[in-house]
């Protein structure tokens, strides 16, 4: 199964893209090495207070690829610094 994650947020505390692109690394680089996913900045590269994030998982069953999303969702939320604010799941 394919599931697929769209989460828009809104950074805080930034004052220009490179900023922003420091807080955006260190979140990705750490989802990809903890999470069995793959993730990227899909929209709002060029705004330097917000983004929109792609993540995919795929497993053998709905329920497995539903917790690892949730997980990495759930791990996106415990930095203080990003707040999610849309989030929406497509299945494959």
């Amino acid at each position: 199964m394919i599931g697929y994650v769209e989460c828009e947020c809104i950074i805080y505390d930034v004052q220009s893209l490179k900023e922003k692109r420091a807080v955006l690394q260190r979140i990705v680089t750490r989802l990809k090495q903890k999470y069995n996913i793959s993730v990227a900045e899909v929209d709002y590269q060029n705004v330097w207070q917000r983004t929109k994030l792609g993540i995919v998982a795929i497993t053998a069953e709905r329920t497995a690829t539903e917790q690892e999303l949730h997980r990495a969702l759930q791990f996106i939320d415990s930095f203080p610094e990003i707040e999610r604010t849309v989030t929406t799941f497509e299945w494959f």
